[in-house]
């Protein structure tokens, strides 16, 4: 079996795994926040929401700063080109595939019925 080694993807798509860090992405997305804000937006620990930054942040996906005994986060700089990119490839690589199947469906039910609806 053919293996792809790509870690930053893996690292994306791990992160983008779970539906607080896709919530914490769209919450950076309107504005950066401190991780105290974060964590109360969706009601956990701050123990907890650093580690779900944490992972972000390993992903390139959010960057922190410490600003005086605030840790503030924002979007990465990167954003998903890649992660994006990837998906579109895969995309058109399933649209031709079931365009050939849609084909073969289509001539297969010609061949069953020759003369036409009757």
């Amino acid at each position: 079996m053919v293996q792809y080694h790509a870690p930053h993807l893996d690292a994306s798509f791990a992160a983008l795994s779970d539906a607080t860090r896709r919530g914490v992405l769209e919450r950076l997305g309107r504005a950066d926040a401190s991780i105290t804000v974060l964590a109360d937006s969706f009601h956990m620990t701050l123990t907890g929401m650093k580690k779900h930054v944490n992972v972000l942040e390993q992903a390139g996906l959010v960057m922190t700063e410490k600003v005086g005994r605030v840790r503030m986060c924002k979007l990465g700089a990167s954003g998903l080109e890649a992660e994006a990119a990837w998906l579109h490839r895969h995309r058109e690589q399933w649209e031709e595939r079931f365009t050939a199947l849609d084909r073969l469906v289509a001539e297969l039910q010609r061949q069953e019925t020759p003369n036409g609806p009757e």
